[in-house]
């Protein structure tokens, strides 16, 4: 009792310090104000602070009781390349030794050979997690856990193992389905129809480390997380407790929803540091429908390199804002390169809806059928322009560009850019590039062959200067080159040296 009169005695006296603060500081303004109002004798009116209902719930049980049941181990099993009956898989340093000496006798019976007799096949195993999404046994889990496997036998909740055949996967969004082949009906969730909000709560249930039917529980941290995995990045990120083991399990809301499917987590060790990714209900739900269609996910292609538009190509461009995907490089036998797109045009708009990045653009073609019709609006020659194109099917893509050449002459030099180039057979090479120049701040390096500027394909060193100086003279702040180099075709915007 005396403890509690003690705080409070203490939290009055704080309030009163606060306030007499507060008088002083007044009287200091005018002599005469009292503390809480303002001149002429008006009083501030405050708005409300921000006040809200605790949602948090007085325990997961209830949720996991529901959805446990639908949640599996994966186990996977596949073959391994026949081993060599030649020594093949011994390590270098003693396939020529003699066949009767001892280190080689050692190791040929310790990576599987024995007297030149074919060693029988050895076989890979691994574990992963997965969940229920049909009465008749269809379950989803990432690719990458079934990836090179032939085998798969689901471990349910109460233990029972049952066997497996594969739908179809799909490595972009690294999502499979699975069918136990069992003649039962079987506990299943559904994907959430909201997308889920930061800092709502998240249940992850899966088989980390081996140790079936683990729970664990946080918030969502973000939403729309690009983690380099692939073009469609769009992950949710989560700080419920994932590891090895947990990938194709699900991250449920508090109604028993699957909001995404956990995928990856980030970790300097390989354990959980509270940074764990799950791919969206809404991309799932797409993919799934399609893998259960035909066991393969058509998507469009559109057969143009691209990346993104920063300020000063913005304003080399002559747009008014950084948005939309600048093309490095149609692809001349592509969708693309047949309607007329051009390398330097910018794709600011599919059918209408803004794309904002490269990843928006992704996404969007690859939303469209094989065959469809879609409108580009670009931005060419400071305007924009509609162009049709016929998309193609990205399942059938197996090309890539062609590297450029280096056949030198005469060096030249480009003394506003800091660059020193010779000419090539395919462009103009940069033979050296001043480290102090803006060209080095952006990456140009030697070795690099320019193929374009201010939208004109250049061949000549001439040609090089002479756009250079025009777009100089127009009042720009940069002049934007397309640069083939080691690391492909890029646009580089290249500012101007100050004067």
């Amino acid at each position: 009792m005396n403890q509690h009169k003690s705080t409070g005695n203490e939290k009055t006296g704080w309030v009163g310090k606060t306030a007499l603060r507060a008088g002083v500081a007044a009287l200091g303004l005018s002599g005469v104000l009292a503390a809480g109002t303002l001149f002429n004798g008006i009083t501030p009116v405050l708005a409300d602070p921000v006040r809200v209902e605790s949602a948090s719930p007085l325990n997961f049980a209830d949720v996991v009781e529901q959805v446990q049941p639908a949640v599996v181990s994966v186990k996977v099993r596949g073959k391994l390349q026949q081993a060599s009956s030649q020594g093949g898989d011994l390590p270098r340093q003693f396939r020529d030794l003699p066949d009767d000496h001892p280190m080689r006798r050692f190791f040929e019976r310790r990576f599987g050979d024995e007297g030149n007799e074919r060693a029988a096949p050895r076989r890979t195993q691994s574990q992963g997690s997965g969940f229920f999404i049909s009465e008749d046994g269809l379950l989803v889990t990432n690719e990458h856990v079934v990836n090179g496997a032939d085998e798969f036998t689901i471990v349910l909740s109460d233990g029972t193992e049952l066997e497996a055949e594969l739908v179809g996967a799909d490595s972009r969004t690294d999502l499979a389905l699975l069918k136990v082949t069992a003649d039962r009906d079987f506990t299943y969730v559904t994907f959430a129809d909201e997308p889920s909000r930061v800092g709502e709560w998240v249940v992850a249930v899966g088989n980390p480390f081996g140790l079936g039917g683990t729970v664990t529980a946080g918030i969502v941290s973000a939403n729309g997380r690009d983690i380099g995995a692939g073009p469609y990045d769009d992950f949710i990120q989560i700080d419920a407790p994932v590891n090895r083991g947990n990938s194709g399990g699900p991250a449920f809301n508090m109604r028993g929803e699957v909001i995404g499917v956990n995928a990856a987590i980030f970790s300097p060790s390989g354990g959980n540091v509270g940074i764990a990714f799950a791919i969206p209900a809404s991309t799932a739900t797409v993919v799934i429908a399609d893998l259960q269609d035909d066991g393969t996910v058509e998507r469009g292609w559109l057969g143009v390199q691209i990346q993104p538009v920063t300020d000063e190509i913005a304003d080399s461009l002559g747009m008014e804002k950084a948005s939309g995907a600048l093309v490095t490089r149609p692809q001349d036998d592509g969708p693309a390169g047949e309607a007329g797109i051009r390398a330097g045009d910018t794709i600011l708009a599919v059918d209408d809806v803004v794309v904002e990045s490269p990843k928006d653009l992704a996404k969007l073609i690859a939303s469209y059928a094989p065959e469809a019709a879609a409108k580009l609006t670009i931005w060419r020659n400071g305007e924009e322009q509609d162009i049709t194109v016929t998309l193609g099917s990205l399942n059938d893509l197996d090309r890539r560009a062609d590297a450029g050449a280096d056949t030198m002459v005469k060096p030249a030099s480009a003394e506003t850019l800091g660059l020193t180039l010779e000419r090539t057979e395919n462009g103009v090479l940069i033979a050296d590039v001043d480290a102090e120049s803006a060209a080095a701040e952006k990456g140009l390096v030697k070795g690099d062959v320019i193929l374009n500027v201010n939208g004109s394909p250049v061949e000549t060193v001439e040609d090089v200067t002479s756009n250079v100086a025009q777009v100089k003279q127009d009042g720009r702040k940069a002049v934007l080159m397309q640069v083939q180099s080691e690391r492909g075709v890029r646009f580089v915007a290249v500012p101007f040296a100050k004067a």
